[in-house]
């Protein structure tokens, strides 16, 4: 079993864009007028706007809450920066490091939904 594709529901296709384009600093792709894909490591991150794909929101793709999505970066203190001039709003007020032994922080994107970046390397998969 693999992990290929998570999806994060968004109101607005372009301002989300705009926020990952920033945050991520790749463009990833439009593969519908709805849907922006980004290709993080092998798995697709998609948002995906039900409205500019032509869907009607009460056909299954309501907001729903759900829990943070984890993303892995090489240098966390740079994407905390680019997550904070993009419009994301902060939820830890500095890095932390976990007892578990992640270095993180806590934010959501201009429409609410939870993220977490993890310095990479010190992601926590489990007990060996």
């Amino acid at each position: 079993m693999q992990l290929y594709r998570a999806i994060i529901p968004v109101p607005d296709i372009e301002k989300a864009q705009a926020f990952y384009d920033a945050a991520f600093r790749i463009d990833g792709e439009r593969v519908s007028r709805g849907r922006h894909y980004y290709d993080l490591g092998g798995v697709i991150f998609a948002i995906y706007d039900p409205r500019a794909d032509g869907d009607e929101p009460a056909g299954g793709w309501r907001y729903h809450p759900f829990q943070y999505v984890y993303v892995a970066v090489d240098d966390l203190a740079l994407v905390v920066s680019r997550v904070a001039a993009a419009g994301g709003i902060m939820i830890s007020k500095t890095v932390e490091a976990m007892p578990w032994g992640e270095t993180l922080f806590y934010c959501t994107d201009p429409f609410g939904a939870p993220l977490c970046f993890v310095q990479k390397g010190t992601e926590f998969k489990g007990a060996p």
